[in-house]
């Protein structure tokens, strides 16, 4: 990457973060993050790059349409990544509202200002420039039996999220396919690492497995998912990014597939290696001597798919991305980090509704 500047919109939460990271520390161009720092966005995040003068940080919302072409005709970007999204499926249930506009209208601003910011440029910066859309395997639905999708497989979204990523992926897609926008599509499974809010499946369980609370599994617990370590999700995005075609599309999977319930006894087993139960005080007032004691089944999510999986053949055959991180090897990295980080845990939680039920539809 030449040190042309790269914009990273919802760079102060989760994935945005971590990407973030590895592009200030293997890389030498200036990143510009654009975050509106909704209760999933965290500026101590990026706290550890603060003083480098490669990051350039601007709170603002990607439906401002004045603001984002502020920022693009200042900064010049050749490249950029979109990741501003509500992204929790029980909060869409309760409100789908905020996911319609951020992650549809969202998009769609951000893809006239990126035409408008080009017609202005010059014909090389036309030709380096690339939109990275990242999506999720939630667009696809429920996948029956042991088959995978792959990235022509039909669009069968089931939750008002879902719906709102695949809305915003068929606009990117038209607008390459009518405007030769130069935007690239991947779509990776469900994530896990560093920096995830505590409302998230991983995070929730561990610190309530701390706290001596229940830990909720939704139905039956036999839905299953596929965990990719953030840092994998990463390194594929730019590969996707710097060495993909316009108008390709990509799915990224760790092919780490488990069942929710089998998730929550793998995180109570790590964390028994880690802090084993004996000492764990909250644990003993609950009269329990294993953190796996603490499970108990929830009512199940409205519309909850039971099985996601994708293929990301085509994105190791043509660019030669592989997941290189092990669901256990990343679940250790993870709980560790967590462990290490309760004051960041608790700030997360008090921007939010802590570790509530939400999505009930009730």
């Amino acid at each position: 990457m030449r040190n042309e500047a790269i914009l990273v919109t919802g760079g102060a939460g989760f994935i945005g973060a971590n990407l973030v990271a590895m592009l200030l520390e293997h890389g030498e161009a200036p990143v510009v993050v654009l975050d509106l720092l909704t209760y999933a966005g965290n500026q101590a995040n990026l706290a550890e790059y603060r003083n480098d003068g490669r990051l350039i940080f601007h709170h603002a919302d990607v439906n401002d349409t004045v603001v984002v072409d502020r920022i693009l005709a200042a900064h010049r970007p050749t490249r950029l990544i979109h990741l501003a999204a509500e992204t929790h499926v029980d909060r869409s249930i309760d409100d789908p509202e905020p996911f319609i506009r951020t992650n549809i209208n969202g998009t769609y601003n951000l893809l006239q200002a990126c035409r408008r910011h080009l017609k202005a440029a010059g014909p090389s910066a036309r030709e380096r420039f690339r939109f990275l859309h990242v999506s999720t395997d939630e667009v696809y639905g429920s996948v029956d039996g042991d088959a995978v999708c792959n990235e022509a497989a039909p669009f069968a979204p089931n939750s008002p999220y879902a719906a709102s990523k695949a809305a915003a992926d068929h606009l990117v897609r038209a607008f390459h396919r009518t405007y030769r926008f130069p935007a690239i599509i991947t779509r990776c499974s469900n994530n896990f690492g560093p920096y995830q809010n505590p409302e998230k499946l991983i995070p929730l369980i561990l610190l309530n497995c701390l706290e001596g609370l229940d830990l909720p599994v939704y139905g039956d617990g036999g839905q299953v998912r596929d965990w990719l370590y953030v840092d994998d999700h990463c390194r594929g995005m730019l590969t996707a990014l710097l060495e993909g075609e316009p108008g390709a599309e990509y799915n990224l999977g760790a092919g780490n597939l488990s069942s929710n319930l089998a998730m929550v006894h793998r995180i109570c087993d790590v964390l028994q290696t880690l802090r084993p139960a004996g000492e764990n005080e909250s644990l003993r007032r609950r009269g329990a001597s294993t953190y796996a004691e603490l499970i108990r089944k929830a009512p199940d999510r409205p519309g909850h798919d039971r099985r996601y999986a994708v293929d990301s053949g085509r994105i190791e055959a043509e660019l030669g991305w592989r997941c290189s991180v092990s669901l256990d090897r990343g679940l250790e990295r993870t709980i560790t980090w967590y462990l290490e980080h309760r004051n960041w845990c608790e700030h997360a939680q008090a921007q939010s509704d802590g570790r509530k039920r939400l999505g009930t539809a009730t």
